[in-house]
């Protein structure tokens, strides 16, 4: 626990905020962000005597009579405050790696993290050992900041976290008893800088593993596989001999424990999201008939390949937690009627080549957002009609007047929101509310 520290907050986001709240009364705090904050916001810090200071870089706030800078994840390598604090040999580390030290001790964390399916499988393992009766605790990158969590946390509970690339990036204590790696492709390079880097620091889901801990990996993931040979832990596998899917159903162990047809949810990349849970789940309780009950029933995630309406005959999907190229190409695959795709945000670099294989599906895409002009160009290589539309509604706006009854709309933009938003939900709850707005009701 942090005790008698001077630190540097540097972004007061969610998770800035929460840690604040954590560790304030033993420590001396200053909050930094280059946005301005709430009065609400402002108003707790200034009960809690921590001064808030709005600046672009905050170079000229940090010194070394500072101990520690707790960043939020999504603040770049090479923003200059964290080039500052290397130089003065200022210890980094996020609000993960401080809520870890204030956890109970005898609980069992299991953290998942990996390129696609992350906070599918967080929620399905979480929602099933709740109804396992386990007294499960859920939290990290699907919304909830461990620092906020941290004093609902008993012992004896199961601690689910998802864990992004960007708060992996900063932990150095921190260490799960259970370990899920779902895939690994190639994403958030703006951030890492090169594939190598991504992978690494996906790898460090596995610190401080012995054989007593337990690593989930994808065998059919070769990159996976690759940065997992020398892990300690002990390893089980979906997609081996053992945890399977077919066209009959899903198998732990070579037991048949739900059909296909029981699943509501489709899509290989769900099976394999489904495996994943049910390798953990069977380490701690297992009712075949709660399992069936639970997947009958089960819709999936809000914001992946999410089916908001069937509007004027026009089947309407929202995907906006496609933020890269292999999440899109997920959800291509699963699309059965000619699709009018919105695709494009923020210039990551992404290669939109990935989608190639399966963009037969696809009638028309709208460009959307800083890559549009590259949108463009893609669509030309393929002959494949493209608007550009910029926005998400002039985007909804072009496609009123073109699709026809029996097709579908996806928003899966292969892209990360932030160019026009401050995250992909909100993306996404936009466009849910355009669809509602301009589409008639009258087929439904």
């Amino acid at each position: 626990m942090l005790e008698n520290k001077k630190i540097l907050i540097l972004g007061v986001s969610k998770s800035g905020y929460h840690v604040i709240k954590l560790i304030a009364n033993k420590n001396t705090l200053i909050a930094t962000d280059k946005n301005d904050i709430s009065s609400d916001i402002k108003l707790e810090l200034d009960n809690l005597h921590v001064p808030f200071i709005k600046s672009e870089t905050a170079t000229e706030i940090l010194d070394n009579t500072f101990d520690l800078i707790i960043k939020s994840p999504g603040i770049m390598p090479n923003h200059p405050s964290i080039i500052k604090a290397h130089e003065l040999n200022i210890p980094i580390v996020n609000e993960m790696e401080v809520a870890y030290h204030y956890l109970p001790k005898n609980i069992k964390i299991i953290g998942i993290t990996g390129s696609n399916g992350k906070t599918t499988t967080t929620t399905i393992l979480y929602e099933l050992l709740k109804l396992h009766n386990i007294p499960a605790v859920l939290g990290g990158n699907i919304g909830y900041p461990l620092s906020e969590i941290v004093s609902k946390v008993r012992e004896n509970d199961v601690l689910v976290l998802e864990i992004s690339d960007h708060q992996l990036y900063d932990l150095k204590d921190f260490k799960t008893d259970i370990s899920i790696l779902t895939n690994l492709c190639p994403t958030h390079l703006d951030f890492h800088g090169n594939y190598e880097n991504y992978i690494n620091t996906k790898k460090k889901i596995f610190n401080h593993h012995t054989k007593e801990n337990l690593a989930i990996i994808n065998k059919s993931n070769n990159d996976s596989l690759i940065i997992t040979k020398d892990i300690l832990s002990t390893k089980e596998y979906i997609n081996d001999e053992n945890n399977y899917y077919n066209n009959k159903g899903i198998f732990i162990n070579n037991e048949l424990i739900i059909e296909l047809k029981d699943i509501k949810i489709k899509g290989n990349h769900n099976y394999e999201n489904i495996l994943d849970a049910l390798v953990v789940l069977k380490k701690f309780a297992f009712d075949k008939e709660i399992i069936k009950n639970y997947f009958m029933n089960f819709n999936g995630v809000e914001h992946r390949i999410e089916i908001v309406d069937v509007l004027s005959n026009i089947d309407f999907y929202n995907d906006s937690k496609a933020t890269n190229p292999t999440s899109t190409l997920i959800a291509l695959k699963t699309m059965k009627k000619k699709t009018h795709l919105i695709l494009g945000g923020m210039e990551r670099n992404q290669d939109f080549h990935e989608l190639n294989n399966e963009m037969k599906i696809v009638k028309n895409i709208y460009a959307i957002g800083e890559v549009s002009e590259r949108v463009l160009a893609y669509a030309k290589e393929l002959n494949i009609p493209c608007y550009k539309c910029n926005t998400l509604e002039k985007a909804l706006e072009k496609i009123k007047e073109l699709a026809l009854d029996g097709e579908a709309v996806l928003l899966s933009p292969a892209s990360a929101s932030w160019d026009q938003y401050d995250k992909f939900e909100t993306r996404g709850e936009e466009f849910k509310k355009l669809v509602e707005k301009m589409f008639d009701k009258s087929y439904n």
